[in-house]
């Protein structure tokens, strides 16, 4: 061995044994006389002494400073109590005196300081990943990475899941992104696919009878990069047969809560909220709200009974009161920035520059802000003072409050307005980190229909089914914009962390799903006759659900960002700098593989 101890080991106890150490340097200090290294290794670091009062220290002291950063030596020495005490580090009240160094390998300066607050920036990291994993901040990213997985292992082992392995080499099937496809060369001519997700795999486990699967899985997706996305990421897969959607979200409530409480030390009194689609999109503009804060929407135009005639369960408080922008809109709707009516035009300004962006596309933004003086707004010569009160009134409004309103069509109204309460709340400090607001969101539209086309696609994936209530609807092909799915997502702090379903398990109804997303009935035979015949063999009613384990670690380690915690991550545009991929193939490959060269 190397070492005998590592370099996060030695306490005040360990004072006079005689110990090996192995590691890098992170600094060397030459303060003269003493010469100081600290020696790094994944556990810690332990400061090594040199003293010239002998020849052979002299000589040893020469050799010390010779060694520039990131140098892996050997040290032999004595643990001795340290004079100066640095409270920082575990270790911090002992030095090794060393009595023998051994340099292991030289080293380049690194191209980035290998430290908590390093100057790379992220390219440049990306590029030396190596050297960035050394940094103590970045490692215990991956050490809670591990803790998690293995509390994950825990609990569902202890629930009597099994964790099975399934194929990486798949079929093509459309879920929702692009396929990474793989030439074959055996066949020349046809491909296979990398995952996006081990979905028929698991359904067809529950046909073999395994009841509980879960598997800790590589998943693949060809989408557009951000920062909880990457081209391959790893999912908690799961599924569960003989079980309802209730049996469902309380078996990964209980996995959730478990984490917590391992990992944080947070506990979680009752059940998650649980919130429809419907009500989601309708108070907070998205299917993912984050709850650490308010801002509710309220609207300030008539909303619609589902009954037939559309019966206004709202009154209408700004139509019709000569201001065109609210007068030809199809929703005015608002939120409450509690506080805020001191902010300056400026600030304002701001605001309203920040939903400008292309990427959101509003107009603007109407405010009214009650001061001192009363109720102010920007459109104050189209509404009296008692129209604005109606409006303080049906926000809950108080004195130094601030309403923000924006309108237009509905759905891209409450997307835009979404954005905004977002980009307030952080402006607030609304959404700390460190505070968790998990929910489901339950009650998902079945099927979504494109504008452009008219064809209706899944929401979640083909192998959802829709509510037993709604069913007949699917099957008969009406009122499809009103099926609702047996699917859940969980959400917390306004990320969705994961979701499932209760699947499709008969074929007549895995039919009539193909047929609606206007699948052939070869095409459907084609790309999933194997799972359509493995339902004609006694397949249990059973589902499951997906959790992405990149983005719950990420959300546990206060960050947004999973490149933090993915060792070897690619960059926005889908490339691993550090190895260069992808990368082109030869002419003598491609050839073999059977696939022509792309210029």
């Amino acid at each position: 061995m190397y070492r005998t101890h590592t370099c996060g080991e030695l306490r005040l106890t360990d004072a006079g044994k005689t110990v090996t150490l192995a590691g890098w340097v992170q600094r060397t200090r030459d303060l003269g006389g003493m010469t100081f290294v600290d020696l790094r290794d994944r556990y810690g670091i332990t400061q090594l002494a040199f003293n010239p009062g002998s020849e052979a220290q002299q000589a040893l002291v020469a050799q010390a400073r010779t060694l520039g950063r990131e140098y892996v030596v050997q040290t032999v020495g004595l643990v001795k109590e340290r004079e100066s005490k640095n409270k920082n580090i575990p270790t911090g009240e002992v030095e090794i005196v060393v009595q023998e160094l051994s340099i292991l390998n030289a080293a380049k300066l690194p191209p980035f300081t290998i430290e908590e607050d390093t100057d790379g920036g992220d390219e440049l990291r990306m590029k030396y990943r190596y050297l960035d994993l050394r940094r103590a901040n970045v490692r215990s990213n991956f050490e809670l990475r591990h803790r998690m997985a293995m509390e994950v292992r825990n609990y569902l082992s202890a629930q009597h899941f099994l964790e099975v392995e399934t194929p990486v080499l798949i079929k093509s099937t459309p879920e929702g992104a692009r396929d990474f496809v793989v030439p074959s060369r055996m066949n020349q001519g046809e491909f296979y696919a990398l995952p996006q997700s081990p979905q028929t795999f698991k359904q067809l486990l529950m046909v073999a009878g395994f009841d509980r699967y879960f598997q800790i899985v590589k998943c693949f997706r060809d989408e557009d990069l951000r920062q909880d996305r990457q081209p391959e990421f790893t999912q908690i897969d799961c599924e569960m047969a003989f079980v309802e959607q209730e049996d469902i979200l309380r078996t990964f409530e209980g996995m959730a809560k478990h984490l917590f409480k391992s990992i944080h030390g947070v506990e979680f009194d009752g059940a998650f909220p649980r919130m429809s689609f419907d009500e989601a999109m309708k108070s907070y503009g998205c299917d993912k709200p984050d709850l650490r804060f308010g801002m509710k929407f309220q609207s300030l135009t008539p909303a619609l009974s589902q009954g037939e005639g559309g019966t206004p369960l709202t009154d209408d408080l700004v139509r019709g009161k000569g201001f065109k922008v609210f007068d030809e809109a199809e929703l005015v709707v608002g939120i409450n920035a509690e506080g805020c009516a001191n902010w300056s035009r400026k600030q304002t300004d701001a605001l309203i520059d920040f939903v400008k962006r292309p990427q959101i596309g509003a107009t603007g933004i109407v405010f009214v802000k009650w001061t001192e003086e009363g109720l102010k707004s920007t459109v104050d010569k189209f509404f009296t003072s008692e129209q604005l009160t109606a409006w303080a009134e049906r926000f809950g409004m108080k004195q130094g409050d601030l309403l923000c309103i924006m309108a237009g069509k509905a759905d891209k109204t409450r997307k835009q307005l979404n954005e905004l309460r977002l980009h307030i709340g952080e402006l607030l400090g609304l959404r700390d980190p460190k505070v968790f607001k998990p929910l489901w969101v339950i009650d998902f539209p079945l099927l979504e229909q494109d504008e452009e086309t008219g064809r209706w696609h899944a929401m979640h994936h083909p192998f959802t089914a829709p509510k037993p209530e709604d069913a007949h609807k699917l099957t008969s092909g009406t009122e499809l914009g009103t099926v609702r799915a047996n699917a859940y997502d969980l959400v917390i702090n306004g990320t969705e962390i994961g979701g499932g379903s209760i699947r499709i398990h008969d074929r007549t109804m895995q039919e009539a799903m193909f047929r609606v997303l206007g699948f052939t009935d070869e095409d459907a035979r084609y790309k999933f006759g194997f799972l359509m015949d493995a339902f004609e063999y006694g397949a249990p009613p059973h589902g499951g659900a997906a959790f992405g384990f990149d983005r719950l670690v990420s959300l546990f380690g206060h960050r947004t960002d999973i490149r933090e915690f993915i060792a070897f991550p690619k960059n926005n545009a889908g490339r691993d700098t550090m190895i260069d991929a992808p990368s082109r193939l030869d002419a003598d490959q491609l050839k073999e593989l059977g696939v022509a060269s792309v210029v």
